[in-house]
């Protein structure tokens, strides 16, 4: 079947099976038949990590979607055990109601928990909590050799911190036990205020937006000269119960329903350009002004989960996200760099977020490090992957590294430099796969596996 992940670049042929039950799977893993593997959930990684290298070596890819049971939950403590294709969407429509939702979140909750533990997503509050793998208190690994293997912190410590953002290249993960957060509504208080500049951003994050337990700002990328970078910021935390607005109180802990729609086809690939993309950036700029209000989870964790295959708006060629992290000392320059040479380009990026990060989770192979990150959606085109490099070159140069989880081009040698910790993550994954059963697309790409 064709194959691609959310960016719709590259679309690659590949064979696929689809587990219904645990046996199933044991089966799929035990086939001598089959070369490499790659487990795939959702498929909402941008790039190639969920894609199977060249078929012509037999290798496939497992989708887990139909592996997503709900095992067992602690209200006491929060702690839920789910199998892996257990979906964050899932888990929100079975225990909002019971006053718990994910601790962390990515911008979708159509991901799976296997995928958000391979890619250790963050959210809007890395800066306070962490990324996904904070939550994460043990997994369940299905080896390539067919052994089971539980790892915690205190049990298989390095299966552990490798499988948290090893993108899938440790063992297919069976299943995890994660703790939610307990919560007194449905809904959000948020702080909306504008910046003029990244500079004005910079010193907002800085000063009032650090105290609210959620922070992002939206950036207008093709903006130049003294607006460079100008921006909404928004910050907030969860509403408790008493504050909700009286008209909302009958929803308190109600599952959002979104009235969105569905992008039917893949729209003409000049739709989004700098012309449309200047104008959507102004009226977003100017719709927002200084206030607060309450608003539900899903409008502000999952706004473009409000349309459907949004991702076909960038037409058949697809798009590339681009996500770094630059460390403090260095953001502000490097920032400066990228946003300028953006704008320059006339490279128009439809959805671009500013995020601070706090300290790592551990994870060998983890994004996040303390610092500031910048996510770009850009239209593939032919120049587009040397552009990036060059962005590279900069991310190097200031200290920061991409996320791999959003990466379809990103060079084996830009690769080493931003991720030190490449062999340390090898020699753990050649001890759990000495055979090298496990890859994916990108991991042969950057040379993590052989």
């Amino acid at each position: 079947m064709p194959l691609a992940c959310w960016g719709n670049h590259p679309v690659v042929p590949a064979r696929a099976a689809r587990p219904e039950r645990r046996r199933d799977l044991d089966a799929i893993v035990g086939d001598p038949s089959i070369g490499t593997l790659i487990s795939r959930g959702l498929g909402r990684s941008y790039g190639d990590a969920a894609l199977p290298p060249e078929p012509r070596e037999g290798s496939a890819a497992i989708l887990h979607e139909r592996l997503d049971r709900l095992l067992s939950f602690e209200p006491a403590s929060g702690m839920l055990h789910a199998e892996a294709g257990a979906t964050l969407a899932g888990i929100i429509e079975a225990f909002l109601p019971r006053g718990f939702l994910p601790a962390v979140t990515p911008g979708t909750k159509f991901v799976t928990l296997g995928g958000a533990i391979a890619a250790d997503v963050h959210g809007k509050n890395h800066h306070t909590e962490g990324s996904f793998g904070a939550f994460v208190h043990e997994i369940t690994l299905l080896l390539p050799s067919g052994e089971v293997l539980r790892c915690s912190r205190a049990e298989n410590t390095d299966a552990f911190w490798a499988t948290l953002g090893g993108m899938g290249l440790t063992g297919h993960i069976l299943s995890a036990r994660i703790r939610l957060r307990p919560v007194q509504s449905a809904f959000l208080t948020v702080r909306y205020q504008r910046a003029r500049s990244i500079y004005e951003a910079f010193d907002l994050f800085a000063g009032p937006f650090s105290t609210f337990r959620y922070s992002v700002a939206w950036i207008d990328c093709l903006s130049e000269g003294a607006a460079l970078g100008r921006s909404v910021l928004m910050g907030g935390d969860h509403t408790p119960a008493a504050e909700v607005p009286s008209p909302q109180r009958s929803r308190l802990l109600a599952p959002n329903v979104p009235r969105g729609f569905r992008v039917p086809f893949f729209a003409p690939s000049a739709l989004l350009n700098p012309w449309t993309i200047r104008a959507f950036n102004a009226l977003y700029f100017n719709a927002h002004w200084t206030r607060t209000r309450t608003v539900g989870y899903d409008s502000f964790f999952y706004p473009l989960d409000h349309i459907r295959d949004w991702n076909r708006l960038y037409g058949r060629r697809g798009f590339q996200q681009f996500q770094f992290v630059l460390p403090h000392e260095f953001a502000r320059d490097g920032m400066v760099e990228v946003l300028t040479g953006l704008a320059r380009s006339k490279r128009a990026s439809f959805l671009a977020v500013l995020k601070t990060f706090g300290p790592s989770s551990g994870g060998v192979l983890s994004f996040p490090k303390p610092g500031w990150t910048l996510s770009l959606d850009l239209p593939h085109d032919g120049g587009l992957n040397a552009f990036l490099r060059g962005l590279d070159d900069l991310i190097v140069k200031h200290g920061g590294r991409r996320y791999l989880a959003k990466d379809a081009c990103l060079s084996p040698g830009h690769f080493r430099r931003m991720y030190p910790e490449l062999d340390r993550f090898r020699e753990i994954r050649a001890r759990l796969d000495p055979h090298d059963r496990l890859a994916s697309a990108l991991s042969r790409r950057l040379g993590i596996t052989p």
